[in-house]
């Protein structure tokens, strides 16, 4: 048994000091060789396959059942270019400054309507998906918008998941950990009854088994119910936000683009959980046209659709 513990904090240990070296390793690299060298681990990755891979696929082929192998192909190669992208990101953006996260990030959509909430001290809870660049996203709020209070799926090893803490941190954000047995959505209730408070969640899949079935992109899914539980209990305005990737100076680098979506009206009759399933799937709408129209920036890898969820219990 000590042989073991040893034998897994060594492995930790070398992990911690992988992501620890990616980290520095990639800052030092300009711009865009970083990048080349994430799309060729990309490629190199999408040639292996794995779960991981397979998963992107199901997925991607469900939500655009139109397209052929060969298309569907193509489109999980960039898929996993997408994500390896947010990685590449994710290592460079603590040295970013506050103007270079500015020009990185363009936004559409209701931007206004809730910068106005904020201002007027009503809370705003954000229903996410894995699309784009969320800490890019949630770096340019910390600055531009509201301090940002989000929650964190725990990572193995811990000394791993604390780094991403304080990575996390530094960038202006409060994060809650995801921790089995705590009542982590109390906490984050108890946060957005502060006046003003902005609650950017990543929503399109259910980590707690208390998540509602909804319609996806024309199929059943299951997806987190805690953004609309909090708005509802709380009065706070529920805004679905999609995060897009974009080509900028004139293609040679990468920005994000982030779409304010409108207020979900949010139902308070005696039927709690229709009110709170008939608001996540207004925001599992606007959420399933990004999906739709940049399938490629939908970085989700697990099973979230009621058909592969039944299939893994069976």
């Amino acid at each position: 048994m000590a042989a073991e513990g040893l034998t897994t904090r060594a492995r930790d240990a070398v992990t911690v000091a992988a992501f620890k070296g990616a980290w520095w390793g990639v800052r030092a690299l300009p711009e865009p060789a970083a990048h080349r060298f994430f799309d060729a681990i990309a490629d190199v990755t999408t040639r292996r396959g794995g779960p991981s891979v397979a998963r992107m696929r199901s997925n991607y082929a469900i939500v655009r059942p139109e397209l052929d192998d060969a298309a569907l192909d193509a489109l999980v190669a960039a898929g996993v270019r997408s994500y390896l992208r947010y990685w590449c990101e994710a290592f460079r953006l603590p040295s970013l400054t506050r103007e270079q996260i500015a020009e990185r990030v363009t936004t559409s959509g209701e931007l206004e309507a809730t910068r106005s909430m904020l201002a007027d001290g009503r809370s705003v809870v954000a229903y996410l998906g894995h699309l784009g660049n969320w800490d890019l996203a949630g770096a340019w709020s910390a600055t531009q918008l509201a301090h940002v209070t989000t929650v964190a799926e725990r990572l193995e090893p811990d000394a791993l998941f604390r780094a991403f803490l304080h990575f996390r941190e530094e960038l202006g954000m409060t994060i809650i950990p995801l921790t089995k047995g705590e009542n982590v959505l109390g906490q984050v209730e108890t946060l957005v009854r502060e006046p003003g408070a902005f609650a950017p969640l990543l929503s399109d899949r259910d980590l707690t088994s208390r998540g509602v079935t909804v319609d996806l992109c024309g199929e059943p899914a299951r997806l987190a119910a805690g953004p609309a539980v909090i708005a509802r209990r709380t009065g706070a305005a529920l805004v679905p936000i999609t995060i897009t990737y974009r080509r900028r100076d004139g293609g040679s680098g990468w920005g994000i683009d982030i779409r304010f979506h409108p207020a979900v009206d949010i139902a308070h009759t005696d039927d709690a959980r229709a009110d709170v399933q008939a608001a996540v799937q207004a925001c599992a709408d606007a959420l399933g046209g990004a999906i739709r129209e940049h399938t490629q920036d939908w970085h989700m890898m697990q099973r979230v659709f009621v058909r592969d969820l039944d299939a893994r219990r069976g």
